[in-house]
C-alpha cells in the first residue's frame, strides 16, 4: 500500500502540497478533501486540478504581477 502511495505523491505534480503551504494545513488533508469533490460533482474538479498543474509545472511563462511600488519609493 505505501508503494502505492508514494507513486501517486510523487505523480501528483505538488499542486496539493502547493495548496497546502498557502492555505497552512496539511496536503493529505487537501488531496482528501479533493477527493471528496470530485466524487461529488462527478470528476469537475479534475480538469481544474489538470490546468492548477500546468501552471505550477510552467510558471516561469506566466508573468504574475508583482506589486509595484510608488514613484515615491525610487
Amino acid at each position: 500500500m505505501n508503494k502505492i502511495l508514494n507513486y501517486f505523491e510523487k505523480q501528483a505534480f505538488g499542486v496539493c502540497a502547493w495548496w497546502g503551504e498557502k492555505l497552512g494545513i496539511s496536503s493529505q488533508k487537501v488531496r482528501l478533501n479533493f477527493i471528496y469533490f470530485s466524487f461529488i460533482t462527478l470528476g469537475s474538479p479534475l480538469l481544474i486540478y489538470l490546468i492548477m498543474a500546468f501552471i505550477l509545472e510552467h510558471k516561469e511563462y506566466f508573468k504574475f504581477r508583482s506589486k509595484k511600488g510608488s514613484i515615491w519609493e525610487l
